[in-house]
């Protein structure tokens, strides 16, 4: 079968459909014809796509439901900071330690700069065009057939990791209270809670996520307070002092390859951010909301990143958290935040934090689950996923598709059963594996998105830094992190695996043609009678 580059001008279809949001022009696209060997031409469906371009940007679905913008500024607001602290902080923090010392707060800070930038760029994209399964949608429309359909099963396997990751974390945490509990047995108990909300309507996830968030955010910020407080009172005992960032062998104890061995743990915490671009077709007034929500990421990073990391290893030396954290034999058997305050003597303020860290794991896989299912949704549109996915209940949720996620991520259970001990390990390189692959996606679709507009002579409403330098800065990064992770035993074998799911993902894309070829040449010869 061969390929005969046609030009089609296909008018979008039921108009009435449209949302008020914004109306779309008549599109213009390339498209494929398929021919057989018989040289009997048909007609790819082309202008199939421009109603399905059509309703995305309505936030619509062409199935008996729709999804509804019941996402307020504090709902979006609350979700940004959702994805951008949970257990890559909490948790993933006790890796980085251990390789770069009081040092990671420069990496945090390199590697949270680099993720406000690819957030700059998903958010012009988005604003200009708030669709459903975004991340899918502008790599399809602006890269290329390929690179859509790998976009959307990249970032949908991302988001499962995610949630694989952060249920591995609540079982850890609720170690401290109960090291009797296998971790399966609290991961599988809090997998049905967090599913439970997500079937319910999106303002119901909308107000979970808001409170899990509010209470992240006022126990860091307490945290920073309580912390300040004792360093400055002398309350913190005589180990606790600004001092501990520099006198425990510099502020590099593993020289500046400490630092940067911990560069691919460090880009695990920032895997989230993205979540934003998510709510689009279900944000209210996106153009003014998502700009807003974007440019506090920056501020956050700072205060609950930066600020946190340095009052932490202000109130006791590194190296004696790390020998602390140690002990049980597990890299990442419990939080240093939680372990600091119990050092000191607090245990009140150590339990309060330990639930602080089980709410912020459940608030990132409460995201994760709602991304997953919202890009399943987007991909069944576009055609790169089973139809029956992208059905739509009357309440507004993708039931099928939340159903379809939570399926896969019940490997998680399965993988603290049979590896407790090295399962969050196993997870993060696989997360930040995928993740490499989002945010090139994301930098590469917002270059071309950018030659398009610029070709257009239009002007984004919300611009990307430093465009395209900046995209080449990012770009540079993610090849940066994928030659660390080279370099680390144990972390190598996600490396290996890229080009193993770039060619699965290839094949699938050819089937999916395929089937979509030879369904074009029966509905041809069907009507043809």
């Amino acid at each position: 079968m061969r390929r005969v580059l046609t030009v089609t001008s296909c008018a979008p279809a039921q108009t009435s459909r449209l949302s008020a949001l914004f109306t779309p022009p008549r599109h213009k696209r390339v498209g494929f014809d398929f021919v057989t060997d018989k040289n009997k031409q048909v007609t790819h469906e082309r202008c199939k796509y421009a109603e399905r371009e059509t309703l995305f940007m309505s936030g619509q679905t062409s199935q008996s439901g729709e999804l509804k913008r019941g996402l307020k500024n504090r709902h979006i607001q609350l979700i940004a900071l959702g994805g951008a602290i949970g257990t890559g902080l909490f948790l993933g923090s006790a890796g980085v330690l251990k390789s770069a010392g009081p040092s990671m707060i420069l990496g945090y800070a390199i590697c949270g700069f680099i993720a406000f930038m690819i957030m700059r760029q998903l958010g012009e994209m988005i604003v200009e065009e708030p669709v459903a399964g975004s991340f899918s949608h502008f790599a399809h429309k602006y890269w290329g057939g390929f690179a859509g359909f790998l976009s959307g099963w990249n970032c949908w396997i991302l988001y499962i990791l995610v949630g694989m990751s952060e249920l591995t974390a609540v079982g850890k945490y609720i170690h401290y209270w109960a090291p009797d509990i296998p971790t399966w047995v609290s991961a599988a108990g809090f997998f049905v809670l967090i599913n439970l909300i997500n079937l319910a309507n999106v303002k119901v996830f909308g107000e979970a996520e808001f409170w899990f968030a509010i209470i992240k955010v006022v126990a860091i910020v307490g945290m920073i307070a309580l912390g300040s407080y004792l360093l400055v009172s002398g309350n913190g005992g005589p180990q606790a002092a600004v001092s501990n960032l520099w006198s425990h062998g510099g502020f590099f104890p593993n020289g500046v390859s400490g630092l940067v061995m911990a560069m691919a743990i460090i880009m695990f915490s920032f895997g989230g951010l993205e979540m934003l671009g998510f709510t689009a077709a279900e944000a209210d007034k996106p153009k003014t909301v998502i700009p807003k929500a974007i440019n506090q990421v920056i501020y956050r990073i700072l205060i609950f990143y930066i600020g946190a990391l340095v009052i932490l290893l202000s109130l006791t030396p590194w190296d004696s958290l790390l020998a602390t954290l140690n002990a049980s034999g597990d890299s990442y058997s419990g939080s240093p935040f939680v372990q600091v305050f119990s050092m000191l003597g607090s245990n009140t303020a150590a339990h309060i934090l330990n639930f602080v860290v089980l709410t912020a794991a459940l608030s990132v896989y409460n995201s994760g689950t709602y991304c997953n299912s919202r890009m399943l949704l987007g991909m069944a549109e576009q055609g790169d996923a089973p139809k029956a996915l992208s059905k739509i209940d009357k309440r507004g949720v993708p039931v099928r598709s939340i159903l379809a996620s939570a399926a896969v991520t019940l490997i998680a259970v399965l993988l603290n059963y049979l590896i407790p001990q090295n399962a969050l390990e196993l997870l993060m390189s696989l997360v930040v594996a995928t993740l490499v692959i989002n945010w090139a996606m994301i930098s590469f679709s917002h270059f071309k998105f950018r030659q398009h507009m610029n070709k257009t002579k239009q002007t984004p409403l919300f611009k990307a830094l430093w465009y395209p330098y900046g995209n080449y800065v990012c770009l540079a990064f993610v090849v940066f992190i994928l030659g660390v992770m080279l370099l680390i035993p144990g972390i190598q074998v996600s490396v290996y695996a890229i080009p193993v799911w770039v060619v699965f993902m290839w094949v699938c894309y050819g089937i999916k043609n395929k089937r979509s070829a030879q369904h074009a040449l029966h509905a041809a010869g069907s009507s043809a009678k």
